[in-house]
């Protein structure tokens, strides 16, 4: 069946039409002509593969990595950086537009590496076989290179095969040392692990959530700044990025301000904003992140902070003194209704919201939107050659 491709959706698929009902098509890009085949038929729409592509967009470029078109871990390295650039501009425009939200973003924030920028991968190992599994399916893709992962990670990958893992999981995280944690999730024996170690610059290999050679954590340092990363724990996998939010974090907090960090985590935020801010106390649900962030917070030297494990939706209840700013930066399902409509109760005059996920980014300005305008709206690419972005926002109070 023979499709052309009019538009990307939000997901990074192309998008045709059948009858008029549409078809969501990964690997495609606007202008294709392509053969397709059905795999999925829905009430409203359909899923399909791309077949062959019968008359190319000229938009469309050959892909760098040999397995990008089964591989489900990119989606644009068949087109240009700045086509990539102007896709993520133009979905949050869209987004914003269609919640009748009056702001139109225009600056976005470059990756400083096309490739071998990620500090961590999760390989899947499927009968022996390491690799990502293709695109919407759990098909796995044997690889022996990934081009966003760095280099060092790359290095480990084609010697994986000596741990003689036959089913399961394999995260590898990477320091500013260059300096490899192992994450491995599996029932099977290990074997070679003095092997391995020899050869490469392991720091720890965590088996099972068990820690069986080194540490389970390394040190990351970022813009001067140094953080304890455990082998579980959520840090971003873009350091250069990761540096440009510090900036955008200081520059927007003053030293007369009270800030709440929500969602704190290990405690990342907290400790860049508290080196402009008056006072900041970090908010985590989590009990081993709060452990992490007191870490941190000595191995910075920062004392006008302090750290407490709660529930977000409970602890703006017991706020005993006001706070000037609230630093948002929540998981991908955002943030609960119920914590907004507090920030709205208590009157906060600035809230910096950063988001990975610009459909519940854009869900919760939508309930902000009678209380705070949007004073600046910066997209951060953390996630070249692929549809994920990161935003960066400051609301203030009307």
């Amino acid at each position: 069946m023979e499709i052309e491709v009019i538009k990307f959706d939000n997901l990074g698929r192309g998008i045709g039409y059948i009858n008029n009902k549409i078809i969501f098509i990964p690997k495609t890009i606007p202008g294709d002509l392509v053969e397709i085949q059905i795999t999925q038929e829905k009430k409203n729409y359909y899923e399909g593969r791309l077949v062959k592509i019968i008359k190319p967009s000229i938009l469309r470029k050959k892909a760098i990595c040999p397995y990008f078109n089964e591989c489900g871990g990119c989606d644009f390295l068949n087109i240009s950086l700045s086509e990539s650039m102007d896709y993520k501009l133009d979905m949050i425009n869209e987004l914003l537009t269609k919640n009748n939200i009056d702001y139109k973003v225009q600056n976005i924030i470059k990756n400083k590496e096309n490739y071998n920028y990620r500090n961590k991968i999760t390989l899947k190992i499927i009968n022996g076989a390491i690799g990502f599994y293709q695109n919407e399916s759990h098909q796995l893709i044997e690889i022996n290179y990934c081009y966003l992962a760095k280099d060092e990670i790359n290095n480990i990958l084609k010697d994986l095969h000596i741990l003689n893992i036959k089913n399961g999981t394999l995260t590898i995280r990477c320091n500013y040392k260059n300096e490899l944690l192992l994450d491995i999730k599996t029932e099977d024996k290990i074997d070679n692990i003095d092997d391995l170690v020899s050869k490469y610059k392991i720091i720890g290999i965590v088996l099972n959530d068990k820690c069986i050679y080194g540490d389970d954590y390394f040190i990351e340092k970022l813009d001067n700044f140094l953080f304890k990363v455990s082998y579980n724990a959520f840090f971003q996998v873009n350091p250069y990025i990761c540096t440009e939010i510090f900036n955008l974090i200081k520059e927007n907090t003053k030293h007369s301000e009270k800030v709440l960090d929500l969602y704190c985590g290990v405690g990342t935020l907290s400790i860049v904003a508290s080196t402009n801010a008056k006072k900041l106390m970090g908010v985590e649900i989590v009990e081993n992140a709060i452990k992490d962030a007191n870490f941190n917070k000595k191995l910075n030297n920062q004392n006008n902070l302090e750290f407490i494990c709660a529930d977000t939706k409970n602890i703006l209840n017991k706020m005993t003194s006001n706070y000037d700013t609230i630093i948002l930066d929540p998981p991908r399902s955002g943030v609960p209704s119920k914590v907004l409509n507090k920030i709205k109760d208590e009157n906060i005059n600035k809230i910096i919201y950063i988001s990975c996920n610009p459909h519940t980014l854009v869900r919760d300005l939508d309930l902000l939107k009678d209380s705070y305008k949007i004073n600046d709206f910066i997209i951060l690419d953390m996630f070249t050659h692929t549809h994920h972005l990161e935003s960066f926002c400051i609301l203030t109070k009307k």
